[in-house]
Parts: C-alpha cells; structure tokens; sequence
C-alpha cells in the first residue's frame, strides 16, 4: 500500500466518530454520506468465476484447475474472474445495487491443504501438496489483483487462516492440535506464499480453534504469525457467524461482546456476522478501545480507497464493461481450463481416443451424464449455457452416431423415482448398454453431497463423506454395466479421490474431469474422441480404501498424503496419462556442491513422443537422503508447464532456492541441513506406484550441501 493512500485513509477515519468506526466493521458497511462513503457490502465470492451474482464465466473447479499443474493460466483465469467482477460492479453500482456478492472483495482462494480425502470442501482447494497449493494460489491472486497495488483490479482472500479441513459437522467447536513442525511444514506454507509473494490484499479466519484458541481471535494465528512474522498489512475478515462461535461453541468466552473484543483486539478487522453491531456495548464495558477499532477501520478504508470506491480516487478499470461479462473470450478460456484439467487414469492398450468412424451407437449412462451439478462444483456462478457430458457427445458426433441415454440409478439413493422399486433404472441402462457398441459410464458426486456444512445436501455428514466409495448405488451400477461385455470408459465427476479399485482392475479406460465448469461436457466429448490429448495430474493422492488413513479429526500429517504415507495408494500425486508418450532426458545440473544450496537451477529435455500437441507438467522433487523419522521424503518443490508440439522437443529448467532445500524442526525451525539432496525431475512422482502405472522412471540427480545446518526464512 502507498504513502498516499494509508494517509487518505487515516485523515478519513480521523473525521468519523466512534459510532460511524464500528458500522464499517461488519460486511454490510453502510454510507456515510457526510463523508462521500457509499454502501458496501465486502461479501462476494470468486472461486472459480465470480460467483452467486448472477451470470459469468464458470471455470472449472478450483481442485480441477490445480489438476493442470499450470500457474501462467491460473493468472489468466484469475485476471479474467477480476474482469468479470469489475464490469459487473461498474454497472451494479451505477444502478445502485450494492449489495451482498456485488462488490469488490472477493473471499478467494481456499488455500487450505486437503489433508483427508473425506474432508468435503476439499475440491475448494488446489489439493494436499503445500508447494502446489501456495504456486497456484499466489497466481489466482496476481491474476484478481492485477499488477498495480495501488489501483487494484479487485481484492484477493487467502482463507481459511489456519488449520482448516475437517470435519464440518463439528467445525464450528473443534479444536485442531497440531505440533509446530506440522504447523510450519504443512498448514501455513502456502498462507506464507501468498502474504510475501503475491501480496494478498485479506485474510479469512477459520470457524475452529487452533491449540486451544478460536482462530478469528486468536493472538498466536493473526498477531504473531500473521503480523509479526509474515508482515501481513492488508486486512482480516472472520468467516461467516465464526465470531459468535467463541461463547456459543467454543466457550472461550462468556457473551457476545466479548468475543467481539477478543476478535478485534488479536487483529480481525471485519466481521462477517452480526457480533460486532455489539462493539459500542463492548467499549463501552472497557473490552476494547477506540485505537484498535480505528486501526481496523483505517485498514478497511484503505483498500476501499485504491479499489477505487472514493471520488477522488479513481480506478483505471471504471469503464470495464458489461459486455466482457462471459465473452466468447472467457468462455472459450473456461473450456480450454477444462480440457487441461482431465486427469487420464487408465487407458489399456490405447482404447481411448474412440474413433467416431468406427462406432454406431453410442450409450451414455450414469447419474451424472445429464447433471449440471456435477459440471460446477460449489461457490459457483449463473452460465447462460450449460454442456453434460452427454449433450457433449451428443453434439461432438450428430447424427452420424446414435447416442442413448440412461441414468442408471440417483447420484445417492435408492432409486431415482419417489414412488419407484429400489434400482428402478438398472435395467434400462443393461438394455442401452446391450445396444451400444461402447459405453460411456458417468459416475462420481457433486456438490450436494460434498461440499460445505449447511451446502451440501447429505445431512449424515455435513458436507464430508463417509468413505471414498461411490456413493448409493453407483458401484453396482459400474459393475453390472461392466459385465454386459462392452467397451466401458468411465468418466468421473467428483471434486475428491475415490476408491476406484474395482475400476483399476475391470474398466480399460478411466478418465477423471473433476467439476470441469458450465462447458465441461465439450472437454469432456473432445478429450474421448481425440480431438486434444488429456495431460492434467492428481493433485491428491488415490487411496484404496480408509484403512490406513488416520482419524478424521487427527490433525497430524503422519500417515497423510504422499509426503508421509506410501501405503494404499491406488493413483499417487502427480500422476497422469495422454494419449502417446512423453520422454526425459538429459537431466543435468551445474551446481552439485555448494555451501549455500541456493539458485540451484535443473535442467532436462523434454519430447513429446505423441501426435498430440501438449501441456506438459514437469514436476520436480526434493529429498534430503538423511531425513529423520516424522520428517517427509519426497517433496515437489518445483512446477513447469511447457507446451510442445507433436515430435517437438524442448528444454526445461526449474531452479530450486535454500527454501527448497529446508526442513522443519520440531521446534518450526526452517533449515538446511549439511549432507546429499536428491533431485527427482520428470513427469510424475518419483516411487513405484509411479513407475507400475506408467512403465517409467524420473531423473535423479544428486546435489550436495557442504558446512553447517543454516537457518533460512520459512
């Protein structure tokens, strides 16, 4: 933030009274005309398009977007979603509409790390890898931002701050234990990122105690880490009713105004709730005192001000208009989001792409072949157009090819007709299948039955699921459709890992598009019959089963995701087919010894061996060889996307920094350790689930750190 702007925002409060401070601390902020304030309300919400005002461009979900390993596009896609927002709060505002989701404040990106894959809001996030996470949430950010921190596009907001993924049914009670090694390792990583890098204008607090503390109030979260420790200038907003939950739930408290006090008084300056219409009796009481309620008001005031929201302030996005709102420009973006973000998971002896010339009839089956849902995922935008899977193949291949459609069973239950017989609709997908010369298997879940407490629809876990099967009927469906001896491609719609084991070992082709947005049935038609190759990669780890995994409401990363468990892993993290072969070699670096460990820059080439043009992820992996027990192995700490051309070869370089390189104590401190590093470059994870599935190893190389353990910034 400018010198000009803090001081415009200072001599601003300076004239309100006290009253007029405390309105503007809840997200319905009233005008203060007297003043030239207008209305604002700070609610809106950008997750994957803006959202909940109406129509825009709907992308995919933001699991689906971390799917394409790609941070130059999700600066694309977030400098688009800021387009969008910014033309349609021109126009809202010039008719007077200020209301909730209309504004300028977005409440993006989630970037909590999706540690269980029963957690729910999961496919919110950019999956369980910190490195990944923080790359593509500063992108996002940069992309809502814009490059001008003075005269931003709109105001990006990493949340929720911190410790934050499950379960939600107990979320607004629940106290998170986690040890400072797991705290600094894996849980704030990418906040960091997103704070130091990219300069994310907000931060989100989080519904559940973190040590004991409820983290929209707690001194250890927003004041010593947050503003001490990460230098975070912008603001800080509670979640929703999170405020409330300190005496309701949480019991840290004795009454409202006391938990208003302890919010502001640790550093949260925005309340999304009601808890802070209560402030005046809580000065009143002694609580809390007007210099902590004028320094929240002078940050909100602040970034109100370079938003442009003051007359004499202007914004050089004023005139953005309407018409850029879901332009044949941004929607032509969203589809090629998606068609990047399919994660082929099988493809035995290249039964796909189908080759529409050779196939008569076509049966589409499956309750989410037909299902809008299943294109969007949650926090999502109004499109004036939506494309199924099926209404993709539908019109991919016209009348050439006779398409049937059968929806097999319902998403969850018993049957899809009220007054029906349990599996009412098994035998009409037998029969489309016995008709078809392949099959098209549409299976998975949607948002109402993962998602957000009080979202999603499955009351018996509050937006998480149970298991990682498929729910209601869908497994016996796969499997009885299976058995009528078709060609079987299975098509998942889902925003989290599935136990796909029985698919793994029955159905020649699996292709996984997550929520790939209001479109993605065009991705996902293209994408079975050739007309791109899919190259996207898990951003989650597959599991077989919850065996292995540990508590839900254990928040220790032992045994969690692939940097600290091997076991049961069905499809690991990074992984992904296409459509031919993609080869490495030549994986080389200049620096093999070196007392710093810093700049370390990998080089490898790079052959795209397929007819396809492609994106490539090249993934790369840090390893200390003298890791202690509790300590992770392999680490991706380096991404580069790097397209080429069928045949085309290129050379790729990722240079690594001491961060890279550094690991946590158990006391959180952030070092780099004397001895050899490994390196592992390529196209997945280095392992051998990786090497089983693909046939194909990544480069190691070995780099060598020489002098003592360094202390370097987290």
């Amino acid at each position: 933030m400018s010198k000009e702007t803090r001081e415009y925002a200072k001599q601003l409060v300076s004239q309100m009274t006290l009253e007029e401070k405390m309105s503007q601390m809840v997200y319905q902020s009233p005008a203060i005309e007297r003043l030239g304030i207008p209305a604002y309300n700070w609610w809106n919400e950008a997750l994957h398009g803006v959202a909940r005002a109406g129509v825009a461009t709907v992308f995919p979900q933001a699991i689906g977007l971390a799917a394409t390993f790609d941070k130059e596009l999700l600066q694309e896609i977030g400098d688009v979603v800021s387009t969008e927002g910014r033309a349609k709060f021109n126009e809202f505002s010039r008719k007077g509409d200020r209301g909730i989701y209309k504004g300028l404040t977005f409440w993006a990106p989630n970037v909590n790390i999706f540690r269980d894959p029963r957690w729910g809001r999961g496919h919110e996030t950019y999956g369980e890898d910190p490195y990944l996470t923080g790359e593509l949430g500063c992108a996002y950010i940069r992309g809502l931002q814009g490059p001008d921190p003075d005269h931003p596009k709109a105001a990006a907001c990493a949340k929720h701050f911190a410790v934050h993924s499950g379960p939600e049914a107990i979320r607004h009670e629940f106290d998170a234990r986690v040890s400072k090694h797991d705290l600094y390792d894996t849980y704030l990583y990418a906040f960091k990122r997103c704070v130091k890098d990219a300069k994310v204008e907000a931060v989100m607090g989080a519904y559940n105690r973190v040590n004991g503390e409820p983290a929209c109030g707690s001194k250890t979260l927003l004041k010593d880490i947050l503003r001490d420790e990460f230098g975070f200038e912008g603001h800080v907003v509670s979640d929703c009713w999170a405020i409330i939950d300190f005496h309701e739930h949480h019991r840290v408290t004795k009454n409202v105004e006391e938990s208003a006090a302890r919010a502001v008084n640790n550093g949260c300056d925005l309340n999304c709730g009601v808890a802070f219409l209560h402030l005046p009796k809580a000065y009143e009481d002694g609580l809390v005192s007007e210099e902590a309620i004028t320094a929240a008001v002078e940050r909100l005031m602040e970034i109100r001000i370079r938003l442009g929201m003051m007359k004499d302030y202007p914004s050089p996005y004023e005139d953005l208009s309407y018409d850029l709102v879901e332009c044949k420009e941004h929607v032509d973006l969203s589809v090629e989001a998606a068609r990047r973000s399919m994660v082929l998971l099988k493809n035995e002896n290249n039964m796909l792409p189908l080759d529409v010339k050779k196939i008569r009839s076509i049966a589409v089956i499956g309750p989410n072949a037909n299902s809008r849902a299943a294109l969007v995922g949650n926090y999502q935008g109004t499109s004036s157009r939506y494309i199924t899977p099926l209404e993709g193949i539908q019109q991919y291949v016209g009348d050439d090819v006779r398409v049937t459609y059968a929806e097999g069973c319902h998403l969850y239950k018993n049957k899809v007709e009220g007054l029906g017989e349990d599996k009412d609709r098994f035998k009409e997908a037998v029969i489309a299948a016995e008709h078809a010369d392949v099959v098209v298997l549409c299976l998975g879940l949607d948002a109402t039955v993962e998602g957000e407490e009080g979202d999603a629809g499955n009351e018996y876990a509050s937006g998480d699921k149970l298991g990682l099967n498929l729910p209601g009927l869908q497994e016996e469906l796969l499997e009885t459709i299976t058995a009528v001896g078709k060609p079987v491609v299975l098509v998942l719609s889902a925003g989290s890992a599935i136990d796909l084991s029985w698919a793994e070992e029955h159905v020649p082709a699996i292709l996984d598009s997550w929520y790939p947005g209001a479109r993605g049935g065009k991705a996902v038609a293209e994408a079975l019959f050739g007309d791109y190759a899919p190259n996207g990669k898990l951003p989650v780890t597959f599991y077989q089963g919850t065996e292995n995994l540990p508590e839900f409401t254990d928040y220790s990363m032992a045994g969690r995701t692939y940097r600290y468990t091997d076991k049961n892993i069905l499809y690991p993290f990074g992984y992904g087919l296409t459509y031919g072969t993609i080869s490495y070699s030549g994986a080389k670096t200049e620096q093999e010894t070196s007392a710093v460990l810093d700049d370390v820059t990998v080089c490898t080439k790079v052959k795209n061996e397929s007819a396809y043009p492609l994106h490539e992820s090249v993934e790369v992996y840090v390893k200390y060889k003298n890791a202690q027990p509790g300590e992770p192995g392999f680490q991706l700490k380096g991404i580069a996307c790097v397209e080429l051309q069928a045949g085309e070869e290129k050379e790729v370089s990722v240079t690594l920094h001491a961060r890279d390189f550094a690991v946590i104590t158990e006391d959180g401190g952030c070092v780099v350790r004397p001895g050899e590093y490994e390196i592992s470059i390529g196209g997945q994870q280095p392992g051998e689930r990786s090497r089983a599935l693909t046939g194909r190893e990544t480069e190691i190389l070995t780099v060598r750190k020489e002098g003592n353990e360094e202390n370097v910034e987290y």
